[in-house]
């Protein structure tokens, strides 16, 4: 909490145009879009509300508020566009909201070196859309383009739609400025690679502002393809459909699309209620003539698995529509109505036990339990849950979500799987990650205690700082 004292100072030294404490600001900073959130939101409940909110116009201005703040001892929670669908944007312990959607300025691109820098602020579908203006492609994707920034994507750990061709944030990130809790300013390593000790980029991709503030990215870019080959194939079962993923993998191809969906969710993503099978879609992009051989030593492996090919139209209407996210929007406006998403990952050899047990362990929780398979690697796989329901109230709402995710987080630790693969950990998954991170937790304690040894930045996330 901050005390009236400290937000009088708060005040004082960046004025009422940078430091908000407006009922209105706090109710805004207090949800994400994390559905429990929607939830406590719809029924009054403010159980994550900020003392005040602070917008930062440059990395100086962050600097300064993290260096008054570590001076008084005051939480601060970065903020995006709150679009985490976790809970990692809400503070714990009140204090300040570091509002960074201010921080915008035309992103620079180099063609030579294949990079665009771009400010912490800057929504992705906008500068999606500056690159392809002049020919290029993030080859980044999340489902949340139009409402995320390249900064979130970094503390969160994001991956795109298209990560099994081009990788995740991990993979796509070349470097960053990041302010340290005593607003010391980083800039973190600017290489294509170089072995210069441990790639300490890495303490901060995924930390979730537990350990810096990131304000600018450097990203790889990618020349925009100039050719696309789409596929959708049938297959009986599940594991017919996972075999050919694996298979896919370890051929070494480098699809764009990888994406299998499960019997219950095939009919979802056909838009087809009678569908009797499971689906896979397939993408290939890049030169013509590689793209196309690509799509067709895939489809032959698929065949190999039992798949039948249903022709381009179903993964082109997905690709229509695969930034709507408003079947799950309406369901939440509902009285009553919940839904929830939960991703998790595991080897190929463990992948399809676990989406077994998952489904028959939350069956009971929702009317409706989907999965998919969309983010290949050699080693295994990404499985997608969506789940759908309708409760009472929204009280009752709020207790089904919360006995989902203790459910199919206990399951998925039962079998040794990641909680999660690309949304985080924030509120939803904190119970857990003491378990899932073992004897890893020390390290991270560690780290934690030198970069932020007064725990000002998002105390109590990623279960550090007590």
């Amino acid at each position: 909490m901050t005390d009236q004292h400290s937000l009088a100072d708060l005040l004082a030294r960046f004025g009422p145009d940078r430091v908000s404490t407006a009922p209105s600001d706090l109710a805004a900073h207090s949800h994400d879009v994390w559905p429990l959130s929607t939830k406590q939101a719809m029924q009054g409940k403010h159980p994550h509300a900020p003392d005040a909110v602070v917008r930062a116009r440059d990395t100086d201005e962050v600097a300064q508020v993290l260096s008054w703040a570590d001076a008084h001892g005051v939480p601060v929670t970065p903020w995006g566009l709150g679009s985490s669908v976790t809970g990692a944007p809400l503070p714990l312990r009140g204090g300040v909201v570091l509002d960074l959607s201010e921080l915008l300025a035309e992103p620079e691109l180099n063609e030579t070196d294949l990079t665009v820098t771009v400010a912490a602020g800057v929504r992705g579908d906008r500068l999606e859309g500056w690159l392809a203006e002049r020919g290029y492609t993030l080859g980044h994707s999340p489902q949340s383009l139009d409402r995320s920034t390249a900064a979130g994507w970094l503390a969160t750990r994001a991956t795109g739609q298209f990560s099994s061709k081009y990788g995740g944030i991990e993979d796509l990130a070349v470097a960053f400025t990041v302010v340290l809790a005593d607003g010391t300013v980083v800039h973190m390593a600017d290489h294509p690679r170089a072995a210069i000790g441990p790639d300490l980029r890495h303490l901060f991709i995924g930390s979730e502002g537990t350990l810096g503030v990131i304000t600018a990215v450097k990203l790889k870019v990618f020349p925009t393809p100039e050719h696309r080959v789409l596929q959708a194939v049938r297959f009986d079962t599940v594991e017919a459909g996972l075999a050919t993923m694996r298979q896919l993998t370890r051929a070494g191809l480098r699809l764009s699309i990888v994406r299998f969906y499960d019997h219950d969710e095939a009919r979802h993503a056909m838009v087809d209620s009678a569908f009797d099978g499971a689906v896979l879609f397939l993408g290939s992009e890049g030169p013509g003539a590689v793209a196309d051989v690509e799509q067709a030593e895939a489809l032959r492996i698929a065949a190999a698995n039992g798949g039948t090919e249903l022709g381009p139209a179903p993964v082109e209407a997905w690709m229509a529509r695969r930034y709507d996210f408003s079947t799950i929007e309406r369901l939440l406006g509902e009285p009553g109505g919940y839904a929830e998403t939960i991703e998790i990952a595991h080897y190929w050899s463990g992948i399809g036990d676990v989406h077994a047990a998952a489904k028959k362990a939350l069956e009971p929780l929702a009317d409706e339990v989907l999965g998919h398979f969309s983010h290949v690697y050699p080693q295994g796989t990404s499985l997608y849950l969506i789940l759908l329901g309708r409760a009472a109230d929204d009280a009752e709402a709020e207790q089904r979500i919360e006995r989902i995710w203790a459910t199919a987080m206990e399951v998925t630790l039962a079998h040794g799987a990641a909680l999660s693969h690309h949304h985080g950990v924030g509120i939803a998954r904190l119970p857990y990650v003491r378990a899932a991170l073992g004897d890893s937790a020390l390290v991270l304690d560690r780290v934690k205690s030198v970069l932020d040894p007064n725990n000002v930045l998002n105390p109590g996330k990623l279960g550090l700082g007590g």
